[in-house]
Parts: C-alpha cells; sequence; structure tokens
C-alpha cells in the first residue's frame, strides 16, 4: 500500500487561502482584540463566508463537503497566528455543529446546520459541570419529562460560543433516571426562559474567546429538542471528543508553527554582541528543537485525522495527537519566550500570547492524564478498581 503525506491539490489551495487571510485580517488585529477580551464578530463572520465553519459537512445542509483533515488545516493556519480565533472555529464545528450532524434528526440537521455551517450562528457544547471537571460522569444536571416537555434544572461551566450575538443554542447532557442512571442530550436555543448565559471568566488565555457559565433554573424545552436516543448522551458526548482531540491537536501544532516562525525571524533580526542571536548554538538549537515538536505533532494530527475519516478505529491515534502536540505546545511556547527575552514577557508579541494560551490545550477536550489513561486502556492495561 502506497503511503503519501502529500495534500490533495484542492487542500494545498485550502491551506494557502486560509494562511493568507490569517496572516492579512486575523494577525494585525490580533492584539487588539485579545487585549479588549472581545471575540471579533466581524473575522468570524468573514470566515464563515469563506466556508469554514461548514468544512467537514454535506452540501445538504450547508457544508463545504470536506473532510475533518481539511478541517485540521484550517484550524492549524488560524491558531497559527491566534488561538482565540481558532478555538472558536474548532468549538463552534466540533463541539457545537458536529452533534447535530451526527445524533440530529433529519429535521434537526436540515433546520440547524446551514446556519451553522455559514458561520451565521454559533452553538455551544454543555457537558462539563462545577465540581465535576474530568469526571464527566458525574453531572448533575437534570432533565425531567412533564408532558411534551422537558424541564432542566442545573449548570454547566467553560462553555465556549455561547454568549455571542450570533449564539443560537447549546446542545448540553442531563441525567433523565437515576436507577439505572440514564443521560440524553438536549437542545437548548439562547432565550430559552429558564436559561441563564453567565458573565465569563478572566482566564490566563483565549482571552478572545467567548467563554460562559450557564445557569438552568426550571428551563423548558419541548420534547422535540431531544438529540439523539433516550439514554445515549454520555456515550455520544465522549465520541464527539474523540473527534475533538484530532481538532485541539491542530490548534497546538498551529500554536507551535507560529512559535517557530516568530523565532526564526527574531533570531534573524535581533542582534547582540555583533551578531544575530541565531548565530549562537543555544538559540539555533533550541529553534531547531521547537522545529522537531512541530513536525512530529503534526504528522500525529494528520494520522488520526485520516484515520477517522477512512472510517479506521482512530481514538488512540486521537489522543496520542492530542496529549503530544498539547504538551509539546507548551514546552515550545515557553522557549520561543525565551528567545524573545524580556519581549516574550509581554502580550505585545504573538509568543507572549501564545505562552498564554499553551496550557489550556492540556487541559481542554480530556486533560494529559485522561489521555494518558485512555491509551494505558487501549494497551491492555487493567483498570484501576
Amino acid at each position: 500500500m502506497a503511503l503519501s503525506f502529500e495534500l490533495a491539490p484542492e487542500q494545498q489551495e485550502l491551506r494557502d487561502v486560509v494562511r493568507q487571510f490569517a496572516r492579512d485580517k486575523i494577525a494585525p488585529r490580533a492584539e487588539a482584540f485579545n487585549a479588549a477580551r472581545e471575540l471579533p464578530l466581524d473575522l468570524v463572520r468573514e470566515m464563515g463566508q469563506m466556508g469554514l465553519f461548514g468544512l467537514p459537512f454535506p452540501e445538504e445542509y450547508g457544508g463545504m463537503g470536506g473532510s475533518y483533515l481539511d478541517l485540521c488545516l484550517a484550524i492549524e493556519e488560524i491558531g497559527r497566528v491566534d488561538q482565540s480565533l481558532g478555538i472558536t472555529l474548532e468549538a463552534a464545528v466540533g463541539l457545537g455543529a458536529m452533534p447535530i450532524y451526527k445524533f440530529g434528526s433529519e429535521q434537526q440537521r436540515r433546520e440547524l446546520l446551514p446556519p451553522l455551517a455559514r458561520g451565521e450562528q454559533l452553538a455551544g457544547f454543555g457537558l462539563t459541570e462545577p465540581g465535576g471537571g474530568t469526571d464527566a460522569g458525574a453531572l448533575r444536571t437534570r432533565a425531567v419529562r412533564d408532558g411534551d416537555e422537558w424541564v432542566i434544572n442545573g449548570s454547566k461551566q467553560f462553555i465556549t460560543n455561547v454568549g455571542t450575538e450570533i449564539s443560537a443554542f447549546v446542545t448540553i447532557a442531563a441525567v433523565t433516571r437515576e436507577e439505572p442512571r440514564e443521560i440524553t442530550n438536549f437542545i437548548v436555543p439562547t432565550g430559552t426562559p429558564g436559561y441563564t448565559v453567565g458573565g465569563g471568566y478572566a482566564k490566563v488565555g483565549w482571552h478572545a474567546s467567548d467563554t460562559r457559565d450557564l445557569a438552568f433554573d426550571d428551563c423548558r424545552v419541548p420534547a422535540s429538542a431531544q438529540l439523539g436516543e433516550t439514554g445515549r448522551g454520555f456515550a455520544n458526548f465522549l465520541a464527539i471528543l474523540d473527534e475533538g482531540r484530532i481538532a485541539i491537536s491542530a490548534l497546538a501544532v498551529g500554536l507551535m508553527q507560529g512559535c517557530v516562525d516568530e523565532c526564526v525571524r527574531y533570531a534573524n533580526e535581533r542582534e547582540a554582541f555583533g551578531r544575530p542571536i541565531g548565530a549562537n548554538q543555544s538559540i539555533a538549537f533550541m529553534i531547531a528543537d521547537m522545529e522537531v515538536a512541530v513536525q512530529l505533532a503534526r504528522h500525529a494530527c494528520w494520522y488520526a485525522a485520516w484515520l477517522r475519516d477512512e472510517g479506521k478505529p482512530f481514538k488512540k491515534a486521537a489522543s496520542i495527537a492530542k496529549l503530544y502536540s498539547s504538551e509539546a505546545a507548551v514546552t515550545v511556547a515557553r522557549n520561543a519566550c525565551q528567545v524573545f527575552g524580556g519581549l516574550g514577557f509581554t502580550t505585545e508579541t504573538a509568543v507572549g500570547r501564545f505562552y498564554q494560551d499553551a496550557k489550556v490545550l492540556e487541559i481542554g477536550e480530556g486533560t494529559s492524564e485522561v489521555q494518558r489513561m485512555l491509551i494505558a486502556r487501549d494497551l491492555g492495561l487493567p483498570r484501576l478498581a
């Protein structure tokens, strides 16, 4: 069997177009909108007009009919200049729209997917809860059937893309039966009585990304708002996270590539003791190690995306890609700040912002510890009692 790492011509064209957009439109404004902690919706809409939010969805639902690798290519190029817009794209597609496509009814797909795929609306993914975190199975949010409606009570935290003026709905997981325990998913439209979107967080990084806590107080949704089969909610959402780990890997690859880009430029321009700092072995070797990390991470990400697109088992590959790339991104960002010296400790530089953004990559959509646990289970190692 032939083995090729060459992108198809249309994939290379996609990569080039998104790269130019990121450099020309996003990069010049990244410092300002991160400092203001405001998601630039004009750029989000422009990304929508380019078709980025519809990349992996069929054309019949307003998508581009592309692959998951296509999505990863776009996320990497956006994340190469700004992680806040990178995670906005990743969460909007992989977490917001994908549950509708995978588990929604045909009516839900045809009604809800097109505006998401066009970037006209955003949706959120409500799994994480206060006090839960990694233990996603310990859900406290409850949904009780009352006639033709479900009544939801509970809360969620660290939810992306739910508090903007174009946020249309959130999909959530809620306990619908205690014994035996049963978890089901629901679609809760923005503005539904009893559904409150919080004011956000003072985050270390991803400053322009919209991140909120949610509260549900006797929030009523119609029976038609149920997403997927009763009792399949937890398994369905975990499947979404498996795919999302590949996309987070792509975001990490973008961050690392951005660090390499900036460090190569700076090491050639910045002079100390009469020569460019890149002539010093300590600097040159540090940047060379960054390049090794980004190439390995990209190959792991692409391999996991290829497995997914080919319909082959990809769960372990996704965990490997997410684990390696996220931890490597933290190291690369730290070393990039070292190359820049004092300037690297400012958010006036891209590497300073990358350093702030890197840490959450080891946490979101499954911590590094969870990835190691999943890899160990796949290898056949015994589970903890």
